[in-house]
């Protein structure tokens, strides 16, 4: 054992945290290598959602998050993280190196941090608003720590955020290849990827979001009683540029913000598919200008059922890191 690098063992546990997070369709699109006290992460081609995500902008989003769930991971653990981020031009796929240092010296915040990584679930259901606002002040300077920006949407956003929904849905609407590629990866019970149905709205729950990606309806769903509408707060998470930089850390940022919720109990929900359409990402920027390229959006409230909501699926560790 070398005490100035992690063991394989402190980076088997940090990994398997780190594939806790969100990703696009729960697709999980990386790879990691360990190797003479350094970590790399490769966004996984493989896993590249041809349709949906063509330029790979949700692909290195995903990967950021999992690159802040490690750091949160590493911090617990007493090692701190040097983090270089697309160190090699000729490896594009490579997202980043990692080395460490056994100098980190967590507080109980970090130790939170880490259990939230456990309970977070993406809630696709109809939020009750805040009860008051004081994470926001934490969220924008969590977010501006990985150099992206948080912006709050007020209640006068929401019109033009569902327009933003609709124009973006009708674009996909009879777009063959999309709609195969979201049945593939929405409402089966794959054994570690995808979202099963149990993770899935209903339609009758669907319809109180206005804000939201039209999932595939669950063919198992108990009929319900109409509920409230959806009064989340929304979140605009925008970046200086539009390069894959850019998408890592808007990945980095929507993994502490989520984190951050979740440790107040909140329900949280991204929303990429928003900037994936021109026309939707014209109306997502017009309502924050000079705040950068909108890349997302995050719904976040608090839960209106009453249990925890089930994990959806992860792949093996043993699958997605290799030694050496």
């Amino acid at each position: 054992m070398d005490a100035l690098i992690p063991d394989t063992d402190v980076v088997r546990t940090a990994v398997d945290l780190a594939c806790r997070a969100p990703s696009v369709h729960n697709s999980q699109p990386w790879r990691w290598r360990y190797y003479a006290g350094r970590l790399d992460l490769f966004a996984d081609s493989d896993r590249l959602l041809a349709s949906a995500d063509p330029r790979g902008r949700q692909l290195f989003i995903s990967c950021g998050a999992a690159l802040d769930h490690l750091t949160v991971a590493m911090t617990s653990l007493r090692w701190r993280t040097r983090i270089e981020l697309l160190p090699d031009p000729g490896a594009p796929r490579l997202v980043a190196s990692i080395g460490f240092s056994h100098d980190a010296r967590p507080q109980s915040h970090d130790f939170d941090l880490l259990a939230a990584i456990r309970r977070r679930r993406t809630d696709r259901t109809a939020f009750r608003p805040l009860s008051s606002n004081p994470l926001l002040p934490e969220l924008l300077r969590t977010a501006g720590a990985a150099d992206a920006t948080v912006t709050v949407l007020g209640e006068d956003a929401r019109p033009a955020l569902a327009a933003a929904t609709e124009a973006s849905s009708a674009v996909r609407r009879y777009d063959a290849s999309y709609q195969a590629e979201l049945h593939w990866w929405a409402g089966h019970q794959f054994e570690s990827e995808g979202i099963p149905e149990t993770a899935l709205a209903s339609r009758s729950e669907r319809d109180r979001v206005p804000v939201g990606r039209a999932f595939p309806t669950p063919h198992t769903t108990t009929p319900t009683d109409a509920g409230p509408v959806d009064e989340s707060t929304v979140l605009l998470l925008s970046s200086p540029g539009d390069s894959p930089t850019d998408w890592i850390r808007c990945g980095q940022a929507l993994s502490r913000v989520s984190l951050e919720a979740t440790v107040q109990r909140l329900a949280t929900c991204p929303l990429t598919h928003l900037t994936d359409i021109e026309a939707s990402r014209d109306r997502i920027r017009a309502l924050a200008p000079g705040t950068g390229v909108p890349q997302l959006l995050l719904r976040v409230g608090t839960a209106t059922h009453p249990a925890p909501l089930n994990s959806t699926p992860r792949r093996p560790v043993a699958q997605v890191l290799t030694f050496g």
